[in-house]
């Protein structure tokens, strides 16, 4: 992966929560290099984990751990990643290869696993020169989305080693109940107005009721798909990899359909609440993404609005927690004051489409 290189200290054998030593020792126990590790280094990738490249031997790797102030299920989720990574190979969906997994929190304080770097960059980060300067390879990159996730539900997700990863039991039964009380639970935190500063919440959650889709084929799902979790290959517009599977699970696949419209531009200029890369213009209209999808998937595209709109539902719920945590005084308020403004877009969004 390229990301932009931070806070590297040369010599030092603890690195962004990274007991190098300790690491070393777990690697020669599970046969995996040889020799110090050298090159050590975090990178930026627009993620709270932690991305640590560094070499030993001829090979370059890179570890992912959760963030140092780790949350109740950070340790889970790395441990979910790495399954879903595993449960990927050779399946065709552009990742990056799981190389290992530690599951034990004691080695360096937390789950974290071992994987190859990838060769490609994020749009939504800057266009290298020949993708800011071709329309065409910009176009591609959207459909080379689509047809990734489209691949990614069409897995047997049981012969992928990935029964039991999600509960498919009245999954979309219990959406809008689930992050309803997701967000009321937001209450307990002194300083947030409530839901009420979400204009449409009550309005949205109603028609999603109304509208439900009575079935679904189940499959797996990413969970946060949009152009920020993409790389891209740096010699065209295709996928180099889907990045940052903290979210994925068993679902309904057409909402990561629905996330990617839902944080795609609407028009030709992308607005500040948008997933976006410069230049814009090219790129696949959201017309042109669900065409592309719902030929290389073969799935009834009937119910796409609920999607999302459901998309919509939940992410913006998903980041007033922020706004509600700095409130608090437990996130920086220039964050949860920016967060807050794209869930009020992202129920504005939803409003549109549900007429």
């Amino acid at each position: 992966m390229r990301y932009q290189v931070t806070g590297m200290r040369e010599g030092a054998m603890m690195i962004e929560g990274v007991d190098l030593a300790a690491l070393r020792a777990w690697m020669d126990g599970q046969g995996i290099g040889k020799g110090p590790i050298v090159d050590a280094h975090p990178l930026s990738g627009g993620t709270q984990n932690i991305l640590l490249r560094f070499r030993r031997g001829e090979e370059v790797y890179v570890l992912r751990r959760p963030p140092l102030n780790l949350r109740a299920n950070s340790n889970e989720a790395m441990r979910r990643e790495a399954r879903v990574l595993a449960g990927l190979a050779g399946k065709g969906v552009p990742h990056p290869r799981l190389i290992a997994a530690c599951p034990d929190e004691a080695v360096i304080g937390a789950a974290f696993y071992l994987m190859e770097p990838v060769d490609g960059f994020n749009p939504v980060a800057g266009l290298p020169p020949l993708h800011a300067g071709d329309p065409a390879i910009r176009h591609r990159i959207g459909l080379s989305m689509v047809e990734a996730i489209a691949a990614l539900g069409a897995i047997d997700y049981r012969a992928a080693g990935l029964e039991g990863f999600g509960k498919t039991d009245d999954y979309l039964e219990r959406q809008v109940g689930r992050w309803r009380a997701q967000l009321a639970s937001y209450a307990d935190l002194p300083g947030w107005p409530g839901p009420d500063a979400i204009p449409g919440v009550d309005t949205v959650g109603r028609w999603l009721d109304r509208h439900r889709p009575a079935d679904f084929r189940p499959g797996i799902i990413h969970g946060d798909f949009h152009l920020a979790n993409v790389m891209v290959r740096p010699d065209g517009g295709d996928l180099a990899a889907v990045v940052d599977w903290e979210l994925s699970t068993i679902g309904d696949p057409l909402l990561d359909l629905g996330w990617l419209l839902a944080t795609w531009p609407e028009g030709d200029v992308p607005r500040a609440t948008d997933v976006a890369a410069t230049p814009w213009q090219g790129f696949a209209t959201p017309a042109e993404l669900v065409a592309h999808y719902g030929a290389v998937s073969g799935r009834d595209l009937a119910a796409l609005d609920w999607y999302v709109v459901l998309a919509c539902f939940k992410l913006g719920i998903i980041l007033e927690g922020t706004y509600a945590r700095a409130c608090a005084g437990k996130a920086p308020r220039e964050t949860g004051d920016r967060l807050h403004a794209h869930s009020v877009d992202l129920f504005a969004r939803a409003l549109r489409r549900i007429g």
